[in-house]
């Protein structure tokens, strides 16, 4: 098991424990996403083969459809649905890595660019493939995709 996943079972157990429904509720949905990914991602011998990275992008991937559900939800003026999605993606951003800063994000694209040897947008996926790994969780891949973009266009 997963250092991460193991944090994630221990907070699910200590809610329980502490009668916090909200927080239950949202760990157990953690929890389930999560098994369903391992269930998905099952290696050739039929053994997991998932690690701390592959819980980082299912907890990445829940963050998103839920800000994505609240704009919806505000927008609608549903402003209770939009509170219980607010407290899910608390939950969930407690066990993703800190945000990077827009400066070190722009850092972290000039160097893959350099280590790529990317001078047009033909590579731009080779660009993107080594910064998806290093940055997940810790930053939003469509802004990067646009920081990239830019740099290989001007």
């Amino acid at each position: 098991m997963s250092e991460l996943k193991a944090q994630i079972a221990a907070a699910t157990t200590a809610a329980v424990r502490g009668r916090q429904r909200e927080r239950v509720k949202a760990l157990r949905l953690v929890n389930a996403a999560i098994k369903q990914a391992e269930i998905d991602g099952r290696g050739p011998d039929g053994a997991p083969t998932f690690t701390d990275g592959d819980v980082v992008a299912v907890l990445a991937k829940m963050r998103k459809q839920r800000q994505d559900s609240i704009a919806q939800f505000a927008e609608a003026g549903r402003n209770d649905l939009v509170a219980i999605e607010e407290s899910e993606v608390a939950v969930i951003e407690e066990f993703l890595p800190a945000a990077l800063e827009p400066a070190e994000i722009e850092t972290k694209v000039a160097a893959a660019i350099a280590a790529a040897g990317a001078t047009t947008m033909r590579d731009m996926g080779k660009v993107m493939a080594a910064l998806k790994t290093e940055l997940a969780g810790q930053a939003d891949m469509a802004q990067v995709s646009r920081q990239v973009r830019a740099a290989l266009s001007g």
